[in-house]
């Protein structure tokens, strides 16, 4: 569509920093869940039995640069969630498993932010999740490196809340590999680049209050840095 055509101003595209420069726009982002058995359990699901699952955020739900995060309204539940996110490079639908990881252009380290007790009662009616994890600030998420530095099979993914750890695991726990989750994906909807995925959280997911400091990291990719304000 031409712009001069747009009846209001066009939305500023989102983006996330690239380690070494330059940014990745940010186009949708889509996120998997209950994908490390510990956390299923933890959240009173059976992991042996269920394909994967996805829900979104919108794209401006990123927070980038180490920037504090607001405490969401609507709650008194604010849970945090440790992710390895794959940015995806080149798109594609119905992507063979064994091509899967030639469409990542990069990763980074992310959170999935949730207001526990929104999606908590949305699982209780039978009501969709959105407002529970597609709120604004929702997705802070470090530097992406690019694909080819990383082993996204296997390393440390690790949360620490005011310097103490609350999540610790490994990605050779992920349910779905990545390969796997973008192949599955690929057939509900077709990738296309500057899509992030979100893809999945180990157990020891907890609240957090203002004021508290969040450090994660996955080994072999980076960190990600916020403040409860």
């Amino acid at each position: 569509m031409d712009r001069e055509s747009l009846v209001i101003p066009a939305p500023a595209v989102a983006s996330v920093p690239v380690a070494g420069g330059g940014r990745f726009p940010v186009r949708r982002i889509f996120c998997v869940g209950r994908n490390y058995a510990e956390h299923a359990r933890e959240m009173g699901a059976d992991p042996d039995r269920e394909l994967p699952f996805f829900f979104c955020k919108p794209a401006d739900a990123v927070v980038t640069g180490d920037a504090d995060m607001p405490y969401p309204t609507m709650t008194s539940n604010l849970h945090h969630e440790m992710e390895l996110v794959a940015a995806i490079g080149r798109g594609g639908a119905d992507i063979a498993e064994a091509d899967a990881l030639a469409h990542v252009w990069g990763y980074a380290a992310g959170l999935d932010m949730t207001r526990r007790d929104l999606q908590n009662q949305a699982k209780k009616e039978g009501k969709p999740w959105d407002m529970g994890k597609g709120f604004d600030h929702s997705a802070p998420i470090g530097a992406l490196v690019p694909a080819a530095r990383v082993d996204p099979m296997r390393g440390r993914i690790e949360l620490r809340v005011n310097g103490t750890v609350r999540q610790s695991s490994d990605l050779a726990k992920l349910i779905w590999s990545v390969a796997e989750t973008v192949a599955y994906l690929s057939r509900l909807v077709r990738l296309e680049p500057g899509d992030l995925i979100f893809t999945g959280t180990p157990e020891g997911v907890a609240a957090v209050v203002r004021g508290d400091l969040l450090e994660g990291t996955v080994e072999g990719v980076g960190a990600v840095r916020t403040r409860i304000v």
